[in-house]
């Protein structure tokens, strides 16, 4: 089949991107291994785990929010499966309504495994391999292809993971039961965001980071403001620790540390959630038969069109450089598409805001003051406290500021 796009990934840069190209007049093909669209983001991210923050903070406001109110309530008892079936319905039916959007627009949707073949007179050739290999791998061409596979869990050296006991976000998001004590392996949003939904349940959880501080790359006067109000929450920090091997027990599992500072040491638990960060997910795209070379972290080098170093053949998202977010991917999804058909398209990526969704919320947008400083800009610094807003008062929730 002939196209004038083909984008291979369905995640919130792919089908955005899909869509937008579609309403300039492009006949798109858009190609995706899982039977869902709408990528890590929407199956098993930032959806899932914003639909368990929300039901675990309905949990504990109900358990030790509400007295000062003036409401009292019997007790409060945990459905933990009515919860895990909630997450689970609204995935449904949003990846349900992006298949439905790629209809609406005309796209033709390709289910498998996409891996590029040749480049020859201008035309980019490749193969999608379905997922149970029983049917025949469809051979697609198109002038134009661009890679949208998104990212992967980071693996770290030493750390087993088994999808049991050992497991990174996507076992996280789907535990059968509230774990005694989970270890954390890394204190940046992920880490802090799943740690949050398991410490609500009534999990003992212990974050372990390797750096002095968490949240890396946010303002680091709110993430050590942050920092305090969990420690009164109840998480257990283990920082400037290195994890040196994880590995799953009979009945659990137990993390290795070691620091510049500390004595090699050892954490019992029942589960390991591992998350280090995301890894560009280049794996079976065969780009080395179209000439194309990944960068020494796996990532594919683009210029400011997106355009990689073979003509015709375009990256966004996770897989390229700067910040691992679904809304600078969809961003980009449009901005290469209108490159495409228009010639011109723009991004400032210093407007594009950073959220972590733990309480207190975190989030930011610009340069932070470490930025500033390490540039030597000079700059003015306003704070605002939420303890005197009158309107965090009667909400009762007064932790945390506004920094300009």
């Amino acid at each position: 089949m002939n196209h004038d796009l083909i984008i291979i990934g369905g995640g919130p840069g792919g089908y955005v991107c899909a869509i937008r190209a579609a309403q300039l007049g492009l006949n798109v093909a858009i190609v995706e291994v899982e039977d869902r669209l709408g990528g890590t983001c929407a199956r098993v991210g930032c959806i899932p785990s914003k639909a368990m923050l929300e039901s675990s903070h309905k949990y504990t406001e109900l358990k030790h929010g509400l007295t000062d109110h003036g409401i009292k309530l019997g007790k409060v008892d945990l459905d933990l499966s009515a919860m895990l079936k909630r997450k689970d319905d609204i995935v449904k039916t949003l990846t349900g309504g992006v298949d439905m959007l790629m209809k609406k627009n005309k796209i033709t949707r390709y289910l498998g495994l996409g891996s590029f073949v040749s480049r020859v007179d201008n035309q980019v050739t490749i193969t999608v391999t379905p997922p149970d290999k029983k049917e025949k791998p469809a051979t697609l061409t198109a002038p134009r292809v661009i890679i949208a596979t998104g990212s992967k869990p980071a693996p770290l050296r030493g750390v087993e993971i088994d999808g049991k006991n050992i497991g990174t976000s996507t076992e996280a998001l789907a535990y059968d039961k509230v774990p005694g004590h989970l270890v954390v392996i890394g204190g940046g949003y992920i880490g802090m965001e799943l740690g949050s939904v398991w410490l609500r349940l009534g999990a003992k959880v212990t974050i372990v980071e390797y750096l002095d501080r968490i949240f890396p790359g946010l303002d680091s006067e709110l993430a050590a403001d942050a920092h305090k109000l969990f420690i009164k929450q109840g998480f257990t920090f283990v920082l400037g620790a290195k994890v040196i091997g994880a590995k799953s027990t009979k009945d659990g599992a137990v993390v290795e540390i070691e620091g510049k500072d500390r004595k090699p040491d050892s954490i019992k638990c029942d589960k390991v959630l591992l998350a280090v960060g995301r890894a560009p997910n280049t794996a079976g795209l065969n780009v080395e038969a179209v000439g194309l070379k990944l960068d020494d972290r796996g990532k594919v080098p683009v210029n400011e069109q997106f355009e990689t170093s073979v003509p015709g053949i375009y990256a966004i998202g996770d897989v390229i450089r700067g910040p691992m977010l679904a809304h600078k991917a969809e961003h980009e999804g449009i901005a290469v598409a209108e490159q495409m058909v228009t010639g011109y398209s723009h991004i400032n990526y210093d407007a594009i805001p950073a959220v972590v969704y733990t309480h207190p919320e975190l989030a930011g947008v610009g340069k932070t003051e470490d930025d500033l400083k390490a540039a030597n800009i000079p700059y003015k610094k306003g704070i605002f406290h939420f303890r005197a807003n009158g309107r965090a008062r009667t909400l009762g929730d007064t932790d945390g500021k506004v920094k300009m």
